[in-house]
This record gives structure tokens, C-alpha cells and sequence, in this order.
């Protein structure tokens, strides 16, 4: 009978023994599982911060980038409209006779710089139809209407306008200057009725010769890229480049005369 009650809580404490043993392998496994999944999530948050930091990064990189690029043009800008200045003050002081009045363009009369642009000055700073508008770089072209406070250039890029030049340091070489495009599109500008004993070439530099009393001369045109012969004709033609880009013009000048009786306005 002894025996027969020790079995019995032999196999009582065995089976509790296994129990146990059961149960905490059971729950080293769950603590794996738990732990690796914790460290999941937390792998999973931490990415996410990553990333909304790369993006709050990123996004004041280009911010910066931005302001820089700002700041260049507005440098290049500086930069421009001080060369600009410079020539204008050369020329001045080579033509004091003439006085020279600044303004900024602020639309266009049509589609293109070729049907004229208008500027922010008019009668209200003395100006007549008939003055010229130039930049430090060369001539761009006159005023054809004036209203109080703003006027109408037309551009020398208008095929329409036509302007006595010469080549600069050489007053024998008179011509007549009018724009066109070519076959790609390009403004350039033909100068013609030069003699044929003309000794233009390629580089000379064109420049209003003052002939027929509008445009003041000495402002610079263009360069002469080629020369070209008609001997039927008797005289020599020269193809020039314009020295004034008329699609990027920021800055104008407009000339008056500081005797009235000077220039046929």
C-alpha cells in the first residue's frame, strides 16, 4: 500500500515537473518573439524619423539652393547693369553734348522686341518722338510715341528702320544699316551702298555716322562678320552682327540733345 502512494506522487511531481519545464521553454520562446518584435518596431520608428529628418534636410537644401541661385542672378544682374553704366559714362564723356536719361522697359508693344517695347518715362522728363534709345552696348532705337508718363521705342531690329553708319575711324565708308533674320532665324544686319573701293572688313565695328541729323553719332551698331562685292551695282555691302542682344535689354538710355537745335526731333 506504502508503494502503491509513492508511485502515485512520484508520478504526481514528474508530471508537475514537466509542466514546469514545459512552460518555461514555452515562455523563452514568447520573450524571443516579443524581443525580436520590439526590436522591429523600434527599428521601424526609428527609420520613420530618419526619413521625416532626410525630407526636413532636403527640404532646406533646396531652400538654400534656391536663395543662392537668387542671389547669383541678382548678382549677374549687378554685374550687367554696372557694364552697362561704365560704357554709358564712356560714351558720355566722349559726347557731352548730349544728355542721357535712364529708364527700364516694361512691356512690349506686340509679340517681339521688333515691334517696339515700351518704356516708364515720357513727357514728363522732356522726351520728344524722334530720340534715341541706346544701351552701353550700342544703339537700340528711337522713340515713335510719347505719352506723359511712358513712350514706344522702336528697335533698330525692326526691319522697317533704317540708320546712316560708318565704320569707326574711317569717314570715307558711309552706308545704310537695316536689319533682317536669315535662313536659321538669326538678327543680323546688312550694311549698304558702301563704295567698292571701300576697305571694309571683317571686325570693323559700325557706328552711327550722324548723317541725316536723328541719330547722334559714334554709338556703336555691330562688327562686320563678312563683306560681300557687287560689282554691277558698283559698291560693297557688309553683313554685320548686332552688338545690342534685343531679346535680353534691361536698361535703356534715352539721348537728348542739350541744344535742341542739334537733333531733328
Amino acid at each position: 500500500m506504502k508503494k502503491k502512494k509513492l508511485t502515485i506522487v512520484i508520478i504526481i511531481m514528474s508530471i508537475t515537473f514537466l509542466c514546469l519545464i514545459v512552460y518555461f521553454a514555452n515562455r523563452e520562446k514568447m520573450s524571443f518573439v516579443e524581443n525580436g518584435f520590439g526590436y522591429k518596431i523600434s527599428n521601424s520608428f526609428q527609420f520613420i524619423k530618419n526619413i521625416s529628418k532626410v525630407k526636413e534636410e532636403n527640404d532646406e537644401l533646396r531652400k538654400t539652393n534656391s536663395e543662392l541661385q537668387n542671389r547669383a542672378l541678382e548678382y549677374n544682374l549687378a554685374i550687367r547693369q554696372n557694364e552697362n553704366m561704365q560704357s554709358m559714362l564712356k560714351f558720355s564723356e566722349k559726347r557731352p553734348e548730349y544728355n542721357y536719361i535712364g529708364a527700364n522697359i516694361i512691356g512690349l508693344n506686340g509679340n517681339s522686341f521688333s515691334d517696339g517695347f515700351i518704356i516708364n518715362i515720357g513727357k514728363n522728363k522732356g522726351i520728344k518722338k524722334r530720340m534715341i534709345a541706346m544701351t552701353g552696348d550700342g544703339l537700340i532705337g528711337q522713340v515713335v510715341a510719347v505719352e506723359t508718363n511712358r513712350l514706344l521705342v522702336q528697335c533698330l531690329s525692326n526691319e522697317n528702320i533704317a540708320v546712316a553708319a560708318i565704320v569707326e575711324g574711317k569717314k570715307t565708308d558711309n552706308g545704310i544699316v537695316k536689319c533682317y533674320k536669315d535662313e536659321n532665324n538669326k538678327l543680323l544686319a546688312i550694311m549698304q551702298r558702301l563704295p567698292l573701293d571701300s576697305d571694309i572688313k571683317k571686325g570693323d565695328v559700325i557706328v552711327t555716322s550722324g548723317l541725316g541729323g536723328i541719330y547722334p553719332p559714334g554709338i556703336k551698331i555691330g562688327k562686320v562678320l563678312n563683306v560681300q562685292e557687287d560689282k554691277g551695282q558698283v559698291m560693297k555691302s557688309a553683313i554685320i552682327e548686332p552688338f545690342v542682344n534685343f531679346l535680353k535689354i534691361e536698361e535703356v538710355y534715352i539721348v537728348s540733345s542739350k541744344d535742341p537745335s542739334g537733333i531733328k526731333y
